[in-house]
C-alpha cells in the first residue's frame, strides 16, 4: 500500500513537471521510468530549450508548479549558465538542456534501459 502510494506520488510529480515544461514550449520532452534500473529516482524527465532564457524559464516553471503542489525542490544545479539545469525532487529528477548540450550528453542513450513513457502514459 505504501509502495503504491509512493509510485502514485512520483507519477503525479512527473505529470506536473511534464505539463510545466510543455506549457513553456519545451522541446522533445522525454519521460523515463528508471525505478527498475536505478535507486537515484523513479523518473527522469529530459527536455530541451532553444536558448538559456527559455531553459531557465522552463526550470522556473517546473520548480514553481511542483513546490505549489507540495513537492519542494531539494537541489538545483546549473541554473546560472542555463545550458543544463538539473532539478532534484527526490523521486523525480528533471534535466532541462540547451539543444547543443542535450545532443552532447545524450542522457536518453545512457538511460535506455529505463521505460520511456508517452504523454498518454503520463497524463
Amino acid at each position: 500500500m505504501a509502495e503504491q502510494k509512493a509510485e502514485q506520488k512520483a507519477k503525479e510529480m512527473a505529470r506536473l513537471a511534464y505539463k510545466a515544461l510543455d506549457d513553456k514550449k519545451g522541446e522533445d520532452i522525454a519521460v523515463i521510468d528508471i525505478s527498475g534500473v536505478s535507486v537515484l529516482a523513479d523518473y527522469f524527465i529530459i527536455a530541451g530549450g532553444s536558448n538559456a532564457r527559455q531553459v531557465q524559464a522552463m526550470a522556473d516553471q517546473v520548480e514553481e508548479d511542483l513546490t505549489r503542489a507540495g513537492y519542494p525542490c531539494r537541489q538545483v544545479e546549473g541554473y546560472q549558465a542555463g545550458q543544463w539545469i538539473l532539478l532534484d525532487f527526490g523521486d523525480l529528477v528533471v534535466h532541462v538542456f540547451s539543444r547543443d548540450d542535450r545532443r552532447f550528453y545524450d542522457l536518453e542513450r545512457i538511460w535506455r534501459d529505463g521505460k520511456f513513457l508517452s504523454r498518454e502514459d503520463l497524463l
